[in-house]
């Protein structure tokens, strides 16, 4: 898992990163290496939603931001995660289109039984708003600007401490592989924020989340992305062992998009396009 600590707005510093998958697939009730990142810091049953609009956006390789990274052990309660989620995210017409006239709209979704908060920041530190159409249990969607900047924020506001894993676009943001439960994740302890602003390069270092067209989105200029998933943001929380914390009865997740995490170490590499880039 992966334990951030925040210098400034434009810097983020993490305590400790989850090694690979391998690890995590031969035990989940053992011990694991992962990676974490802290930071102080302070549904029912509904209609079946449209088809979803063509993804008009996707997320790029940007540029380097300086994320310091530390490795820990930790040990997962329950093989099975405690919450699966998903969001989408599009150009704001086809949002729009999605949601459709007068949809519910959120700032964050709560996790874990509220335990954590989980929003999408802007460059300006503000949540983007989150909106489906109401009646619909659909994923909750977010209109990007095209080469605008993001950041996916976990608040955790309990006493217990949780493993994160995050995709975007059906990639693991700390290998670039495809994601997977079994893959190791940030480590979000009690009481703190976690930051993850892109897609992890090294122990030290993130390339930015940026939204851009889908023909340059990480996910169709890497061999271990798959342009069908494109558009979708997904996280997974397992609770993990802290000395001495209660922890409360394991229950099933519901049930999670498929395309969050879609398959089963090292950081991300660096995209590959396959034709040259207009201005």
């Amino acid at each position: 898992m992966i334990h951030r600590l925040r210098r400034s707005r434009f810097f983020r510093f993490a305590t400790g990163l989850v090694a690979g998958a391998a690890l995590l697939a031969a035990c989940s009730q053992m011990p694991q290496v992962r990676t974490e990142s802290a930071a102080p810091a302070p549904t029912s049953s509904a209609a079946a939603p449209a088809a979803p609009a063509p993804a008009q956006l996707g997320t790029q390789w940007g540029e380097g931001v300086e994320s310091k990274t530390r490795t820990v052990v930790a040990k997962r309660l329950f093989p099975q995660p405690d919450e699966v989620a998903s969001l989408a995210y599009n150009d704001a017409a086809s949002v729009r289109r999605d949601a459709g006239n007068n949809p519910e709209r959120r700032l964050n979704l709560q996790l874990v039984q509220g335990d954590v908060e989980w929003s999408v920041l802007d460059e300006n530190d503000r949540p983007l708003p989150l909106q489906r159409a109401r009646r619909s249990n659909d994923m909750f969607r977010i209109a990007g600007i095209e080469g605008a900047r993001y950041t996916l924020r976990f608040r955790n506001y309990s006493d217990r401490s949780y493993e994160v894993i995050a995709t975007v676009d059906g990639l693991d943001v700390l290998n670039g592989k495809p994601g997977s439960l079994r893959n190791g994740g940030y480590v979000l302890r009690p009481l703190q924020t976690l930051d993850i602003e892109g897609f992890r390069k090294s122990q030290s270092e993130v390339a930015a989340f940026r939204f851009a067209a889908p023909g340059r989105a990480y996910a169709a200029n890497t061999e271990a992305g798959d342009v069908r998933n494109i558009g979708v943001i997904g996280a997974a929380l397992f609770e993990i062992e802290r000395p001495g914390a209660p922890s409360r009865p394991h229950r099933d997740p519901t049930a999670a998009q498929p395309n969050a995490f879609p398959a089963d170490g090292a950081y991300a590499p660096p995209p590959r396009y396959r034709k040259p880039l207009t201005p």
